[in-house]
């Protein structure tokens, strides 16, 4: 049997909506193995002046807590 996790991260870029997913993903891959995938939860953007000046991120990660040797 498998047993998967998810947790909730908050990411945020000045470059684009997938920089800040990629960001959020490489950070947590440093501490967390066996990610499997992510769902966008919430995506908006920060505006200074008219314009976007920041995009946001929150997302659903899920991760492999005991992965099963024997499913393939």
């Amino acid at each position: 049997m498998t047993i998967a996790k998810n947790i909730e991260v908050s990411s945020t870029s000045k470059a684009s909506f997938e920089d800040a997913i990629q960001k959020g993903i490489a950070q947590v891959a440093k501490t967390i193995n066996n990610i499997e995938g992510a769902w966008i939860k919430e995506q908006k953007v920060g505006i200074t002046d008219g314009k976007i000046d920041k995009y946001h991120v929150i997302m659903i990660v899920t991760f492999v807590v005991s992965p099963d040797s024997d499913l393939s």
